[in-house]
């Protein structure tokens, strides 16, 4: 029995478990940075093709993550309007370092710092934790949660045919509703056919 067993050990050591699962949370996020001429871009952003023993079990991860920024969006653009208009090691940019608006700026960016470094210790990755932060935190402020889904493939994996799966954010590969026609019932107008008489015999009588 599995009671109070929880996850899967996909056949591995644990810190052979963790560094796959960070090495497939990273992937799936990397998949949303613009990679235009690269030599390894994702063919579709958004979206990794893993077995489904993985997708099932790195799922919560993605999910931890993405709730983690999403928390610490808010006070990243609070902290941004406390910026200056200035360029960094400027006069301006200094003379701001050394006032209380810098101090203000320091305890409203801190939350938002802490989730960084908390995901960096999560992923391991500072290029994904960029992007994560970037682009795809921001399209999920106003949902609570189901950021990912996990669609099975028919064809099985070649070679140990394991069971392949679709790991994937949500909002971009929605599939649209599309409501059935509904068949109209109007009385079709009475047409006359077009059909010519046809010419009786005549009659011959008894002469």
């Amino acid at each position: 029995m599995r009671h109070r067993k929880r996850g899967r050990k996909l056949g591995r050591n644990p810190n052979h478990q963790r560094a796959l699962l960070r090495n497939l949370a990273s992937a799936l996020i990397l998949t949303e940075r613009d990679a235009e001429g690269e030599p390894n871009a994702p063919k579709v952003k958004g979206r990794i093709i893993t077995t489904l023993p993985k997708a099932k079990e790195v799922r919560p991860l993605v999910e931890k993550c993405v709730s983690i920024a999403c928390r610490a969006i808010p006070h990243q653009e609070a902290a941004e309007r406390l910026e200056p208009n200035a360029e960094r090691q400027s006069e301006k940019w200094r003379e701001w370092r050394q006032s209380e608006q810098w101090q203000e700026w320091n305890q409203t960016m801190a939350p938002a710092v802490a989730a960084r470094r908390r995901l960096i210790r999560l992923l391991g990755d500072k290029e994904a934790v960029a992007v994560l932060f970037e682009e795809v935190a921001p399209r999920f402020t106003d949902r609570n949660g189901g950021y990912t889904r996990i669609l099975r493939l028919a064809k099985p994996r070649l070679g140990d045919a394991g069971r392949r799966a679709i790991l994937e954010f949500v909002g971009q590969h929605d599939r649209q509703p599309r409501k059935a026609a509904r068949p109209t019932f109007e009385p079709e107008p009475d047409v006359e056919p077009d059909v010519e008489p046809v010419a009786q015999p005549e009659e011959q009588g008894d002469e």
